[in-house]
């Protein structure tokens, strides 16, 4: 089949990206769903900073390539041996397709699974096929969403009630395990407890709306843009600070040495320093954000040992997304995870080079692409 989609041929270009195009709009050939995958009508991708990275050439990937790893939609077609999903059905997309039974996914952290890193880093499907214009154009995260229409494995799919509105639905796929999980899974943030947030994108504010549901005594969240400290405010953020000269020393004084856990969301070397610096005494701090692939940085690595201090990643929140996307839909169909408060704008196809403008300056939190 034919469909429409969003092809970065050339990472690098220069801003602003609605002059320069790096999105080229294309028809595209698709072929149909092999064994065990599934052809899914996109109804919604979310712009992550993810996608941007590949764009301004700050993440390596495969060219060429259509990008949109956080997307929901609807089922048209299913491979052979699918049998638990049908023509119409609501999914929800997601960016690990974890095999079951590598070494990661039996010790329960599908997040790290072996296979997937392998097929998405390779720009494939999960079986190492490509159904993009005749293998011509690799996949994304075994997603390729900026797209009408995209196959996926069946191990990227997890089937959610059609009463979830599909552009909500989307954000669930990265923004909300990434930020809800790093909190809730890879920090194990506990009631009564302190937390500070760096960097209050997509993945940022759904950390603070995290610590909410966590039961945080005091969340403190940290941003240069002031809009993002209003809606952190909103959403259960009991402080919110403009990062200055002064931030380390204003946020140990509120918290009394510092904060529990500080999770990082910003994917910038000096987002993780300031992350490390206002975090307590055997405090934990967690790196949630994807800095540059050449990006660096020192540690004192004596804090580690004198202060019991933790430095740990969280890849997708840590997420196990059979068991989490369904405990969070819950979470937002109660009214506990006010996901629609994110959605900055909803664009056409056409717009999506004018939309990472928006989340390359900062005036954006979450655009999705509605088709």
């Amino acid at each position: 089949m034919q469909i429409k989609a969003a092809v970065l041929r050339r990472p690098g270009a220069p801003r602003p990206y609605a002059q320069s195009r790096p999105l080229s709009i294309e028809t595209v050939a698709l072929a149909p769903p092999g064994a065990g995958e599934v052809l899914v009508r996109i109804a919604a991708a979310g712009l992550c900073h993810s996608d941007l990275s590949i764009v301004n050439g700050d993440r390596l990937r495969q060219m060429p390539v259509i990008l949109g790893h956080e997307a929901a939609g609807v089922v048209e077609t299913v491979g052979q041996g699918v049998t638990d999903l049908a023509a119409g059905d609501h999914v929800i997309l997601v960016f690990v397709p974890s095999c079951g039974h590598c070494a990661m996914c039996g010790a329960g952290r599908p997040a790290l699974c072996e296979p997937a890193f392998a097929s998405n880093y390779a720009g494939t499907l999960f079986s190492g096929g490509r159904r993009l214009a005749e293998g011509a154009i690799n996949h994304f995260m075994g997603l390729s969403a900026f797209a009408s229409h995209a196959v996926v494995s069946r191990h990227s799919l997890i089937k959610i009630d059609r009463s979830v509105p599909l552009d909500a639905a989307a954000l669930f796929s990265c923004a909300v395990l990434t930020g809800v999980g790093a909190v809730i899974n890879t920090a194990g943030v506990k009631p009564g407890a302190s937390v500070g947030v760096v960097g209050l994108g997509g993945v940022g504010l759904n950390a603070v709306m995290g610590a909410v549901v966590a039961g945080a005594s005091r969340i403190v969240a940290l941003d240069a843009n002031p809009a993002k400290l209003d809606l952190a405010r909103q959403l259960g953020a009991t402080e919110a600070l403009a990062v200055g000269p002064d931030t380390v020393k204003q946020v140990r004084e509120l918290t009394q040495g510092g904060v529990d856990w500080a999770i990082e969301t910003a994917g910038a070397v000096p987002a993780l320093e300031l992350a490390l610096a206002v975090t307590r005494r055997g405090g934990e701090t967690i790196s949630a954000g994807l800095p540059r692939h050449d990006a660096s940085m020192t540690v004192n690595p004596s804090l580690f040992v004198v202060e019991e201090r933790a430095l740990k990643g969280s890849y997708m929140g840590s997420a196990v997304p059979s068991r989490d996307l369904p405990r969070y839909l819950d979470l937002y169909r109660r009214g506990r995870l006010p996901v629609d408060r994110l959605l900055s704008a909803t664009l056409p196809l056409e717009r999506i080079n004018e939309g990472f403008d928006a989340l390359a300056d900062g005036s954006a939190v979450r655009q999705v692409i509605a088709f």
